[in-house]
């Protein structure tokens, strides 16, 4: 490969880089100008675009006070955040896998919306409602939608589970009595590796029974 296409490779690779950060179908973005020019200027323009803030969130009805980079997703926040007062948030149910916005693994709600979590800025959630799947439950009690996931055994290795149990909360929010295509259709941006989906629709149509 000769010296001009490393180059380009570089740069193209940079341009990829910024332009997704924080960027998805689900959230609004926060995305500083392309960057053209050599790797020194796109290196200079990066540190001029990011910031710190301190911002406040309304994570399962509870709020706290957080500073972050601007470029910081919520999913880093929810997971590894801390407070102004040195506590961790350390809601770790959202689960970082692709991060890309693709496996739905991070899903939370935000105003009663899926999100990918890692898609959405966490200076984009202020002023929001966020409901991670720590905040499904009722205290003790566990949602219609919780209790269907244990009664079909709607897991194998758990991991893309809490994702798919916000998803399925929002879908049953919108439609009380979804058919089997319409549950297939609200969670389809979510994936299951181990291939439980059959145990999964028939936990949503308890669900929605009981809802």
């Amino acid at each position: 490969m000769s010296d001009k296409e490393k180059k380009q490779g570089t740069e193209i690779s940079r341009r990829s880089f910024i332009k997704g950060v924080g960027t998805g179908t689900v959230a609004a973005t926060v995305v500083p100008t392309i960057l053209v020019g050599d790797e020194k200027t796109a290196e200079a323009q990066t540190d001029q675009a990011t910031t710190n803030a301190e911002i406040q969130l309304n994570i399962n009805g509870k709020l706290y006070e957080i500073e972050v980079e601007s470029r910081t997703t919520l999913l880093t926040v929810l997971r590894d955040g801390i407070d102004t007062n040195g506590n961790n948030v350390d809601l770790t149910g959202a689960k970082l896998i692709c991060d890309k916005g693709e496996c739905g693994g991070c899903t939370i709600l935000v105003d009663d919306k899926p999100v990918y979590a890692c898609m959405m800025l966490a200076m984009d959630a202020q002023g929001k409602q966020i409901t991670t799947v720590e905040g499904i439950a009722n205290g003790d009690e566990l949602h219609p939608v919780q209790e269907a996931f244990i009664k079909h055994d709607a897991m194998m290795c758990g991991f893309c589970t809490p994702g798919f149990v916000v998803s399925s909360v929002a879908l049953l929010n919108e439609n009380k009595k979804p058919t089997l295509e319409e549950i297939k259709d609200g969670l389809s941006g979510n994936t299951c590796r181990c291939g439980t989906y059959p145990f999964i629709f028939d936990a949503v149509e308890t669900a929605s029974d009981k809802m």
